[in-house]
């Protein structure tokens, strides 16, 4: 599996924030594999090669960086809909949140979130944890096979390819 190849989805509906976290994957030299959608119904489009994403090539992103408060479709929401997919759950997606609410933790657990990372207030902290998150999750941890599955299947959110 070429990791090189492999798309970064990083699901951000606060301008500054994407911004701020395209330049800290830049930065590992990551900037060139970052897609960056606004919320979660963009989110799923992506994932399911839906509406404006229908052509995009390639397979399943290598990991999914994912706010939980965002319109349209929350964290929570879209968490969901990846881990209950036969297509996607095996995608890894890290919670990257401003959120320390215990509460907020808990669902995201519960929802199957394979990491939970508060965003830290500093830069210098925040570099540091994205350059953990790159390392683990793009060049230590080994993927899951991409699935071979398709057809539409039914879901809360109509119908998924």
């Amino acid at each position: 599996m070429n990791k090189n190849a492999e798309a970064i989805l990083l699901v951000e509906d606060n301008p500054d924030d994407a911004e701020l976290t395209k330049l800290a994957l830049a930065r590992h030299g990551l900037d060139g594999r970052v897609t960056h959608v606004s919320d979660g119904m963009q989110a799923l489009d992506y994932l399911y090669r839906r509406d404006r994403y229908s052509d995009r090539s390639g397979g399943n992103p290598v990991l999914v960086l994912l706010d939980l408060k965002m319109p349209l479709l929350d964290g929570i929401g879209v968490l969901r809909e990846i881990k209950g997919s036969d297509m996607l759950h095996n995608i890894p997606v890290v919670v990257l949140t401003s959120s320390t609410e215990p509460s907020d933790l808990q669902r995201a657990y519960d929802a199957g979130t394979n990491a939970y990372i508060a965003k830290p207030t500093e830069f210098s902290q925040f570099l540091s944890a994205m350059k953990h998150v790159c390392e683990f999750w793009i060049n230590i941890n080994q993927s899951a096979p991409q699935s071979t599955s398709s057809g539409m299947r039914n879901t809360g959110f109509g119908e998924l390819a």
